[in-house]
């Protein structure tokens, strides 16, 4: 063939790929300009749920910290070089547990020089003690004068001043050993630890801190104009940093008298902690939960995803989803108050299907949830119908 021959045919080839590839891209345009089209204009079915006017009992919110009720810091109470550190940051450890020494070897030996002169103060004494008698009995029988057996009962009173001198200092050596030895209180774990071997301790030096989780408390200081709210076994709500769901405890103790300020009254929340998730010297903000009873726009607890005391709700305008967050309280028998300038009582927001709408969208209503007490209010009359009925059967 000739060369203009071959040329034709590549420039009709080329045509007809470039022609074919323009094709498919035009229709994949068109295709995927339909399916957004389809997508803005499509409904997401969901059912709403009604903002409710509710009574709920007046809370009294609080701040504090997190502490354990069983806490310690542990000090040196003699002087010495630390020999042994036995535990660590972290470490378990029971009640009366040895914690650390300080110079076990030099304080051993001197409760063995005291225990040898007890011993041998004891035995003096005791030998004394059979000479004096020994001597009272002689005089009666005139065998020896009367200043023998004052010799003799000058012996024993020395003796035995000597015996409880002896006793006495060996009291002193073991309470110096059990003091070089820095034990736990109770049961916990080890919080801090301040020492390390080698150093040398005084009396009063920080050594360890010990805490037992399981039980933590918090002292809070309110208000004095809640002090006819306030009294022990009050319910208590409360969220830390970093966990997202809330904890409970109950008001233990009121302090009989203001503080000095004379303008907070100081209360202690007791926390129960059984899994040991709540640390000691967490940041506590809550609410304490009072009789006193109020009515609060509301919404049920199962139609909201509730991040602290936040959460982003749609409210239904007309066929569109439009997002706000709001503000609301701690939950009341399954119900939770919205809080300041959140929600209205007849407004609807989108219950299920929240998760699939995002602001903007358009939705369709299948359903819209009924309260209990709405739900009362349709089944009587149903009620009433279906007995009615009945009773024409009967007759």
């Amino acid at each position: 063939m000739k060369i203009s021959t071959w040329i034709a045919i590549g420039s009709a080839l080329t045509i007809v790929i470039v022609g074919s590839i323009m094709y498919h891209r035009g229709k994949r345009s068109k295709e995927l300009t339909k399916q957004q089209h389809i997508k803005d204009m499509s409904e997401i079915p969901v059912t709403l749920a009604k903002v409710e006017l509710k009574s709920f009992r007046t809370t009294i919110p609080f701040t504090g910290n997190l502490l354990a009720v069983n806490r310690a810091e542990l000090k040196a109470e003699v002087t010495g070089r630390l020999t042994r550190v036995a535990v660590q940051e972290g470490d378990r450890v029971g009640r009366d547990s040895v914690l650390s020494a300080q110079d076990e070897e030099d304080l051993l030996l001197g409760v063995q020089a005291a225990e040898a002169q007890f011993v041998q103060a004891t035995a003096q004494a005791e030998q004394a003690t059979r000479d004096f008698d020994r001597a009272k009995q002689l005089l009666e029988k005139s065998s020896i004068t009367k200043q023998a057996e004052q010799q003799a009962e000058t012996m024993y009173t020395a003796a035995m001043a000597g015996a409880r001198a002896a006793e006495s200092n060996l009291g002193l050596a073991k309470s110096r050993l059990h003091k070089a030895q820095i034990r736990s209180p109770f049961e916990g774990q080890v919080a801090r630890s301040y020492v390390k071997v080698g150093e040398m301790l005084n009396p009063g030096q920080p050594a360890f801190s010990i805490v037992d989780n399981r039980r933590m408390e918090i002292e809070a200081d309110l208000p004095a104009e809640n002090i006819g709210l306030i009294r022990t076994g009050l319910r208590v709500i409360f969220f830390v940093h970093g966990f997202e769901t809330s904890f409970e405890g109950r008001v233990a103790n009121v302090a009989p008298a203001l503080v000095q300020d004379g303008r907070t009254l100081r209360v202690r929340i007791e926390v129960p902690n059984e899994d040991g998730r709540l640390k000691s010297g967490l940041f506590a903000e809550g609410e304490i939960i009072s009789g006193q009873v109020l009515e609060k726009p509301a919404l049920p607890s199962n139609v909201l995803t509730v991040a602290g005391k936040s959460a982003d709700v749609y409210i239904a305008e007309n066929t569109i989803a439009r997002l706000k967050r709001i503000t609301i309280g701690y939950e009341q028998q399954g119900w939770r108050p919205i809080e300041k300038n959140g929600l209205m009582p007849g407004e609807f927001i989108v219950a299920q299907g929240r998760d699939l709408v995002s602001e903007g969208m358009r939705i369709r209503v299948v359903e819209i949830q009924e309260s209990q007490e709405d739900q009362n209010k349709t089944e009587a009359p149903q009620r009433d119908v279906v007995n009615e009925q009945a009773e024409q059967q009967v007759n």
